[in-house]
């Protein structure tokens, strides 16, 4: 993590890093504190925060860019004790642009005008439906390993998806997914698990087909998040971590995870 410089007890900076914790990049499902995107946490004795964060390329996506300053804002903002929050991204090609609409409460359309390629809200959607994809195999391929099989897993409503594992990482697994499930239908406990894109509910006989599909939107976004962590590494001249995936690590499994996906 980068350095974070503060002008507020260190606990006050530590509450704004937690909320950051929770605002994920929107096309990689993770948080943008872990990726290493937020380089600077500055708190004022009058509540008022300045954050900073950076991206892997100097061209990356404006829209996602702005998704992200606005979940930051959001975020923070829910602290009691904060007044106002300023976000600020650097070295980008039109931080410009968005740093000025951050600075005066824009949306993405009114800050870029004709530039705006297509509507944020459906952006957001789209890429929250991918997350939800993701979790739900991610969840799927854990209860797998353990001892169900796929066509129970079809009967299974969220109210039993609940209590059906006591392990800490099925535990955090399933609150995961549950905290994406509601973005494509109905949640309630009475609900089926596991559904499409669209809400529907899975097959039995097709939930074997469903999560092949599904497997192959994980390991795109396994490829593209080795992609933005590598891009970023070199173009700040950082040091990665031994336990970051790697693109070579990413391609030395895709065998193995193609085989599995068939």
């Amino acid at each position: 993590m980068s350095d974070k410089a503060s002008t507020a007890p260190a606990d006050r900076v530590s509450e704004v890093l937690a909320r950051l914790e929770t605002v994920n990049d929107p096309e990689l499902d993770e948080s943008v504190v872990e990726l290493d995107f937020v380089t600077g946490v500055a708190v004022e004795s009058d509540g008022a925060v300045n954050l900073s964060f950076r991206l892997p390329t100097y061209w990356c996506a404006a829209n996602f860019a702005y998704i992200m300053a606005e979940d930051m804002r959001a975020a923070v903002s829910v602290l009691p004790w904060v007044t106002s929050v300023n976000v600020t991204l650097g070295e980008h090609m039109y931080s410009e642009t968005i740093n000025r609409g951050m600075a005066e409460t824009q949306s993405f359309q009114s800050a870029f005008g004709d530039e705006a390629n297509g509507n944020l809200a459906q952006v957001r959607r789209t890429f929250l439906v991918k997350a939800f994809q993701r979790r739900q195999v991610a969840l799927a391929d854990h209860l797998l390993a353990t001892r169900y099989a796929p066509e129970a897993l079809a009967y299974l409503t969220i109210g039993a998806l609940r209590s059906l594992t006591n392990t800490p990482e099925g535990q955090r697994l399933v609150e995961r997914y549950l905290d994406r499930r509601a973005v494509v239908g109905n949640a309630d406990d009475e609900a089926p698990a596991f559904v499409d894109e669209h809400g529907a509910p899975v097959a039995p006989e097709g939930f074997r087909t469903h999560l092949r599909a599904l497997r192959r939107v994980a390991v795109n976004v396994e490829f593209n998040g080795a992609l933005c962590r590598g891009l970023l590494a070199a173009r700040f001249n950082e040091t990665r971590s031994d336990d970051e995936r790697t693109l070579l690590d990413f391609i030395r499994a895709v065998p193995a995870e193609k085989r599995a996906a068939h």
